[in-house]
């Protein structure tokens, strides 16, 4: 991996192929690894640059609170390290947060945006009320706490150990931090709203973490945004259905 410092943190990054960029922000608990099944489709048609997000993977961890917000501006920095000034991107779960946020602080360097397994919508008073509780725990018990979410992010278990592996090499604090970050998050439907580039929604049928109705209601709000569903798949299509991940990627860059 390669290493930048962005705004007083090191930011891990991976870079592969060639053509258009393209930004993938991996989901939590996760690091960038969790796109490696998604690569072999993809980097013969794109620039990938693949981010551990602060506290995640080989990133510093911050002090306090990084936001997501926070965490989009570190990535427009990254990409001004490496001089792309546009770009397609993509945001598994969390990182479709961070996604939304970086193309509504950034609109004009978005060639086409995609969420995977994400949602718009912000916490509810009582989800929010249960990250701060899970992030007690994780401050306590460390990544064990959420390894569990190994056997949810995807319908097949045979992905089980591939997940688990990534999350038992998280850091406790990396992982308080991002659970605080997405109990702060704003609503994003607004965002939605106003964006002139491709918005593709990419959702599994059988997704148990973030269920296809929340894409399902982007897509009512906002009918021009684009809706694949696949049936079978759960919370992670770039791990279960690279295929099919790599065809909706694609028509993000007008391909």
């Amino acid at each position: 991996m390669e290493k930048l410092l962005i705004n007083n943190l090191s930011l891990a990054f991976e870079r592969h192929g060639k053509g258009i960029p393209l930004l993938l922000i991996h989901g939590f608990p996760l690091d960038h690894a969790s796109w490696n099944p998604l690569l072999p489709q993809i980097t013969s048609l794109f620039d990938v640059i693949l981010p551990d997000l602060p506290g995640f993977g080989s990133s510093d961890i911050p002090d306090e609170i990084h936001t997501i917000a926070e965490m989009a501006a570190d990535l427009a920095v990254l990409l001004d390290e490496l001089n792309i000034q546009k770009t397609c991107l993509a945001g598994h779960s969390m990182g479709g947060y961070v996604a939304l946020a970086f193309a509504h602080a950034y609109p004009a360097r978005v060639l086409g945006l995609g969420l995977i397994g994400s949602q718009a919508a912000s916490d509810t008073a009582e989800r929010k009320a249960g990250r701060y509780s899970q992030a007690g725990q994780v401050a306590l018990r460390g990544p064990e706490e959420v390894v569990g979410m190994a056997e949810k992010l995807s319908a097949d278990p045979v992905f089980e150990p591939f997940f688990r592996e990534i999350i038992l090499r998280q850091r406790s604090a990396g992982l308080v931090n991002a659970i605080k970050a997405m109990a702060e998050r704003p609503d994003a439907f607004g965002y939605l709203e106003r964006f002139s580039f491709p918005v593709t929604l990419l959702h599994g049928q059988a997704d148990s973490l973030v269920p296809v109705e929340r894409s399902r209601e982007m897509k009512k709000r906002i009918p021009a945004v684009e809706l694949v569903e696949l049936p079978g798949v759960g919370h992670s299509p770039a791990v279960e259905a690279p295929l099919e991940t790599a065809r909706i990627l694609l028509n993000l860059s007008g391909r």
